[in-house]
């Protein structure tokens, strides 16, 4: 059956492609040349060989589908006279990296058959010339904290006994003139020399710098607003004339007309004083509108341990509503849940659960002050609580119509973003399979938070190297009103190390969870129950406010050894289990062990969380890439609890492809055997439910997991 499967998947996919040759048309090679099948740099110790590549002219052959040549794109033909010149642009490539004993020793063709051929450049590099001083003239006039922040770029844009490179060298020339034209000097002027000794393989570096004279802001003139209004634009830039000069309020002006998201482009240019004249500083905004209103459709397909489901799209945006520059967004996503369809449990459906997603924003820029943004976010949400892999076939399925709302402030300076809201949740829940337990009512969560994050990553999407921190304050009830009383705290850090150039990269996070309960929590906390205490309603909305407001770990971002919410307390919650009678329930649950005991209990959410997560990601060619990760966590149901013996540690591979959304990615999740919880499960867990009788964990997801 497999390879009649394996067989058709090539049989469709020769079609394709012959599909495609015929649409498009195949490419031919001319007579008497060849096709470049692969260029290779050899000897690159410590330059990237995809960077020297970048600087030749002799390409490879592109590829369709990263397989097939001569399809829809024309192939790289070998012209020996552009390679030769590539030789020299290798040697001009190095020399402005601080090699400047670099050479192309070889070029070398190899011809692998009558039309095509592999290139190959043999490099051999040598050693660099390095910075040996840095000296500074000119900075007699400037106030000395100035002068310290000039002399300061210059040392880390030219660090000492580091190879002499072009463009750091350009960029510290840069780099000073800014140091003073963010105080005042936009007259500053920056001029720099380079003495390279080739002998001694060392550098002198001299900054010659005239500061002229400290000027202030004059008027800001705008162009291109069309009927966008002129105040809140203004308001936005927060330049005051008269005030001190400076590049980094540019900067910020700029990006924060950026955010807007009602631009294409933003082009901030002063109109630098020319002597003996006034030092005033006028500055020209050229602005670019982007299209204000956008409509969005789509779609998609969630297959996972817990559910199958399918949902559409439908979103509309506005950034100007009702004028003032107000970004009003909304977004439905209705769908259908094929249950008890998952991962596990591949059968035609007995029961088809409708669900929604509605969510609205409304976001005011330049509320209270100039880049600060007020926001507003309600959400009507339904949906079933599916958090059984493995349920009994007679299990009731109950859902919960939603409403949330978070209304609050944001504000980003620099590298640090902040946000401080209040948020209410009310949910009220209802019966898709069986009926709803008597004891389930209304629950209202109304808490405040404040979060923080920090981020020196050098690349939000794909960072390479840096450090990001995170942090999530929350304070429910109290003065706050609701259900829930409690204080949750969740701080996070992630690393990234590039090992080998650019291509390797090890990524690390870590992660832990805080939550003090005032008025529930007390059922979960006392240990699994035995399945025959007498259902109430103060138990009921223990376990509820528990659920709602309580940890979990696993799932594509977490631990991907585990399904979603696959790792903490375990229970059996009287308005999850079947509509049986007590006595059977007794006799079933609380009496049975094993597969059966495991099939009555769902995860209820603790109250103290650990995560860490180490992952090697390696990109392979173009947009493909692969990663090998392990991860651990756990989640107790007591308070201030950290289970370091429960490691649930679980280690696996996965496959990667960019695209503009961000790389789609392919995770499997390995569970290594004794390594799960160090001496035996306890009895708020249970086993981890296997896949074809293996204990791994398959997820999809976009982005990377961290």
């Amino acid at each position: 059956m497999a390879r009649s499967s394996l067989v058709s998947d090539w049989l469709a996919l020769g079609a394709l492609v012959a599909a495609i040759a015929v649409l498009g048309g195949c490419k031919t090679i001319p007579d008497g040349r060849s096709a470049v099948n692969e260029v290779q740099v050899r000897g690159t110790d410590k330059l990237e060989d995809d960077d020297v590549k970048d600087k030749i002219a002799t390409t490879e052959s592109p590829k369709l589908l990263m397989l097939f040549r001569g399809i829809l794109f024309d192939y790289s033909l070998f012209d020996r006279f552009v390679f030769q010149r590539d030789l020299a642009r290798v040697e001009a490539f190095y020399r402005s990296k601080g090699y400047y004993e670099a050479h192309a020793r070889a070029g070398r063709i190899h011809q692998l058959d009558e039309n095509h051929v592999r290139v190959e450049v043999v490099v051999e590099e040598g050693p660099p010339v390095v910075v040996k001083t840095v000296h500074i003239d000119g900075l007699d006039q400037v106030p000395a904290p100035i002068a310290e922040g000039a002399r300061r770029a210059a040392v880390l844009g030219l660090p000492l006994d580091k190879p002499f490179a072009e463009e750091d060298f350009k960029k510290t020339e840069g780099d000073v003139r800014r140091a003073l034209s963010d105080h005042g000097y936009a007259s500053a002027k920056v001029k720099s020399d380079a003495a390279v000794d080739i002998v001694t393989h060392a550098v002198d570096v001299v900054i010659v710098v005239e500061p002229g004279a400290p000027c202030v802001f004059g008027e800001v003139r705008i162009e291109g607003l069309g009927t966008l209004p002129e105040y809140q634009i203004r308001r936005t830039i927060d330049i005051v004339p008269g005030t001190p000069f400076s590049e980094k309020d540019l900067d910020e002006a700029q990006q924060a007309l950026l955010d807007l998201g009602v631009f294409a482009s933003v082009e901030l240019t002063p109109e630098l004083p020319v002597p003996p004249g006034p030092a005033v500083v006028p500055v020209r905004v050229k602005l670019e509108p982007a299209r204000l209103r956008t409509l969005k459709l789509g779609g998609g397909l969630e297959f996972d341990a817990l559910k199958t489901n399918a949902h559409g799209l439908i979103g509309w945006e506005d950034r100007n509503f009702f004028g003032g520059l107000r970004t009003f967004s909304v977004q439905f996503r209705p769908g259908v849940v094929f249950y008890p369809v998952r991962v596990n449990n591949l059968v035609v459906p007995t029961k088809f659960l409708l669900e929604e997603r509605l969510r609205l924003e409304l976001a005011q820029p330049s509320f209270i002050e100039a880049r600060t943004r007020g926001v507003l976010r309600p959400e009507f949400n339904i949906y079933p609580v599916l958090v059984n892999p493995n349920p009994l076939p007679d299990a009731r399925v109950i859902g919960y119509g939603e409403f949330r709302n978070s209304a609050g402030l944001e504000r980003t300076i620099k590298r640090l973003f902040g946000s401080i809201s209040h948020n209410m949740q009310v949910a009220y829940p209802f019966a898709y399979v069986n009926a709803k337990d008597p004891t389930l009512g209304l629950v209202i969560i109304s808490y405040p938070e404040l979060y923080t994050t920090l981020d020196f990553r050098d690349d939000k999407v794909h960072p390479t190297k840096g450090l990001f921190f995170g942090n999530s304050l929350q304070v429910a009830g109290t003065i706050f009103g609701g259900d829930a009383s409690d204080i949750k705290v969740q701080p996070e850090a992630r690393a990234y190390l590039p090992l080998y150039k650019k291509k390797l990269v090890f990524a690390t996070r870590a992660s832990v969870g805080l939550l003090a309960s005032q008025n529930y929590g007390k059922v979960v906390q006392e240990g699994p129950s035995t399945g025959t205490e007498a259902p109430s309603a103060d138990r009921t909305k223990d376990y509820q406010l528990t659920f709602f407001r309580g940890f979990f770990s696993g799932g594509p971002n977490q631990n991907r050894g585990y399904p979603v919410r696959g790792i903490g307390p375990y229970d059996i919650v009287p308005f999850l289990t079947p509509e049986i009678e007590a006595g059977k329930v007794n006799a079933e649950c609380a009496s049975g062990a094993g597969a059966i005991l495991d099939r009555c209990r769902t995860p209820t959410g603790g109250f103290t969380l650990w995560e860490g997560s180490a992952e090697v990601r390696y990109a392979i060619a173009g947009p493909l890439s692969i990663a090998t990760f392990c991860d651990a966590s756990d989640v107790s149901p007591q308070t201030n609890d950290f289970r370091f013996d429960h490691l649930h540690l679980s280690c696996g591979a996965g496959g990667r492809y960019d695209t503009p959304a961000g790389p789609i990615r392919l995770d499997i999740g390995y569970r290594l055997p004794g390594l799960q919880v160090l001496g035996g499960l306890t009895r708020d867990e249970r086993a981890p439910d296997t896949l074809l009788g293996i204990p791994i964990a398959v997820h999809i997801g976009i982005g990377e997991a961290y």
